[in-house]
């Protein structure tokens, strides 16, 4: 072997050995660093999911804007939104169009294995949404042989479908894009029921007083949370996000945020559970 080919093979292998270095260290960066020396935090929601996330008059507003805003003051950060609709929210985070999703999403088993959740922010149950001035409907279990509608994509949905089947004639369950159209839809008599966790139609119903809230709520207990890619690089974002939810807890801002969007507080877990769905 002569030098000239002693010399390439040598830089081949620094540039492969650099290569894997940089690649290795591209892989294990720190997000919460990443974010902080950037100073924005890229956020995926979907701004039709009131009182959470929604447009007034143009204008973002809900529960999450004031909680992320928190959450901005204290890691010294700002928050830039990307708004989507929702079966493209998920997807977007797991190919890394942003840094976390503020969706929220419910907390399920399924969805724990596949992402980093924060604490929980808010009560998840699912009950159903009807026309005040349908007395056909009393109970969940009246919407037996009627049409029903949820949010395409949403674990609210498979709850849903998963209660439906249970009954004497399921309903005709209707997928939507976002939930305004599911009260588009209902409010048009076009379906007779929408399922939906129950702080969102609560809030709808005192809002659009058509509306009225079939009590009980007919899904498991369930909580909303916020999430993050679960890899390595993100676990500190959410433990850094996750230190503000505690403060928040102590201080009561949190239970302060949930009476200003639900009317009421919410008692839910300051520390990790296991879902029972």
């Amino acid at each position: 072997m002569n030098k000239s080919t002693l010399l390439n093979r040598s830089l081949s292998q620094l540039t492969l050995g650099l290569g894997l270095c940089l690649a290795i260290s591209s892989a294990s960066a720190d997000l919460l660093d990443e974010v902080k020396e950037r100073g924005v935090l890229n956020v995926g929601t979907e701004f039709h999911f009131a009182p959470f996330a929604y447009l007034d008059a143009g204008q973002q507003s809900g529960l999450n804007l004031e909680l992320m805003e928190r959450v901005g003051d204290e890691l010294g950060i700002t928050i830039n939104w990307i708004d989507l609709p929702w079966p493209s929210v998920l997807p977007g985070l797991e190919a890394g169009n942003y840094d976390f999703v503020a969706g929220p999403a419910m907390i399920t088993q399924e969805r724990k294995l596949r992402y980093n959740f924060t604490l929980p922010i808010a009560d998840a149950t699912v009950a159903i949404l009807k026309r005040a001035d349908d007395d056909s409907i009393q109970t969940p279990e009246d919407i037996s042989g009627k049409a029903a509608g949820g949010g395409r994509g949403t674990a609210q949905l498979e709850q849903l479908k998963a209660f439906a089947a249970e009954l004497p004639d399921p309903p005709t369950i209707t997928e939507y894009v976002d939930y305004s159209q599911t009260y588009a839809d209902l409010a048009a008599g076009r379906i007779d029921a929408v399922a939906n966790s129950l702080p969102n139609i609560a809030y709808t119903a005192t809002q659009r007083p058509m509306f009225e809230v079939v009590l009980p709520p007919f899904g498991q207990p369930a909580y909303f949370g916020y999430m993050a890619r679960n890899d390595e690089e993100s676990a500190s974002l959410v433990d850094a996000i996750n230190e503000v939810l505690l403060s928040m807890h102590e201080d009561g801002s949190l239970s302060e945020l949930q009476t200003k969007w639900f009317g009421a507080p919410m008692d839910v877990p300051s520390e990790d559970f296991e879902p029972e769905i």
